[in-house]
């Protein structure tokens, strides 16, 4: 297992993600618990000592289970993190009851890794009201011993998390984002890692291989990998992706089964980061996937100043994409449009095409934003 160094601790660099533990009959809430007390022991047994679970992860069960199958061993020899789970308006006045609550379904009297979960736009002004104590209250627990290390994970764009961290990057000591080498472009995880490089903020990652979206490519894109690298399989290339960004501490992979878990352990043997060709192949490769598959707006924004409902077009666009591409597992886009004036949704286009003229990329717009509405229910 490789080892990565953070405030003096060696963090493994492949973390055990538990949002997606193996269950019974299909319902997320029915955590198969003898299968996940195998597959922890295998982690703890070949060296991975990260453990991430959350207070809303398979209906609340996950941090039973896991504080249940981690108080078998050393509490030194593991690293634990939870969140606040702010992505829910009920839980913005109740930061002291669900952190109390965490400790206890964990069964620890400190988490060493705890985070504001799911900074986006819809909860970034809550976190940094002072009328809900979020912020100061786990200060305080920082200052207290219960948390050892305090950070935050993010789904949200490059502007919301500048606005978070401009209130709180001083006291954020790591920051989770989605990184993986489609989202690398495709939600700008680059200026994502370069933002949190520019604030000196080491990077978490979750979602390497896209919910298992990366763990299986075309039959072209696979050939294409093998002849680059014969000895590596196509979810591999996901985690040296990985591997070749130095401020990537802790890569986070919700692993299901034993199969998942075994592979990844072993290809965390060894550092094998990729080398310009390798990137630019893998690169290419979300490119192709990016367009075969999604509405071709590149943002040039000229659509915008036609539209006489003065919607962001490229916004909803680009949210409509990432519903396409994550297909029923999409939560970003509703989550994100949750956070848009009543005024300015997908369905407020009246059909009037002026935007279309203008559109270099010759985008039916108006028919696309309909097809976004009735994706979204919304229609």
């Amino acid at each position: 297992m490789i080892y990565n160094d953070f405030n003096g601790k060696k963090l493994s660099a492949l973390g055990m993600g538990n949002m997606r533990l193996p269950v019974i009959d299909g319902q997320d809430n029915k955590i198969d618990v003898e299968l996940s007390k195998k597959m922890i022991a295998y982690c703890m047994e070949h060296g991975i000592n990260y453990y991430d679970t959350a207070y809303g992860y398979h209906g609340g069960q996950s941090e039973l289970v896991v504080g249940e199958l981690l108080k078998n061993y050393d509490r030194s020899s593991f690293y634990l993190a939870s969140k606040f789970p702010g992505y829910d308006a009920s839980n913005w006045g109740k930061v002291k009851e669900i952190f109390e609550d965490q400790l206890k379904k964990c069964q620890v009297e400190y988490f060493d890794f705890y985070m504001f979960h799911n900074v986006c736009e819809m909860n970034v002004d809550a976190y940094l009201d002072p009328k809900y104590g979020i912020y100061d209250y786990l200060i305080e627990q920082k200052k207290n011993g219960r948390i050892k290390h305090l950070g935050f994970s993010a789904h949200g764009d490059i502007e919301c998390m500048t606005k978070f961290l401009n209130a709180y990057g001083k006291d954020m000591e790591f920051g989770q984002i989605e990184l993986n080498y489609f989202d690398y472009k495709f939600q700008d995880a680059k200026g994502k890692v370069e933002l949190l490089d520019k604030w000196n903020i080491p990077v978490w990652v979750m979602e390497p291989v896209r919910g298992g979206q990366l763990a299986k490519l075309s039959d072209d894109a696979t050939l294409k990998l093998k002849a680059a690298r014969p000895d590596e399989d196509v979810p591999a290339w996901a985690f040296r992706f990985l591997q070749s960004f130095p401020s990537v501490k802790v890569t986070l992979s919700g692993m299901s089964n034993m199969d998942q878990l075994e592979a990844n352990i072993k290809t965390y043997e060894d550092n094998r980061p990729l080398n310009d060709t390798e990137m630019n192949l893998i690169l290419g490769i979300a490119d192709d996937m990016i367009s075969k598959n999604t509405v071709p707006c590149t943002g040039c924004h000229y659509c915008v100043s036609k539209c006489p409902k003065q919607l962001d077009i490229p916004g909803l666009i680009r949210l409509y994409n990432e519903a396409i591409i994550a297909g029923s597992g999409d939560f970003i886009a509703p989550m994100a449009l949750a956070a848009i004036d009543k005024d300015k949704q997908p369905e407020c286009c009246i059909g009037c095409k002026s935007c279309e003229k203008v559109c270099p990329q010759t985008i039916h717009i108006s028919e696309e934003l309909k097809k976004f509405a009735r994706k979204m229910g919304r229609v």
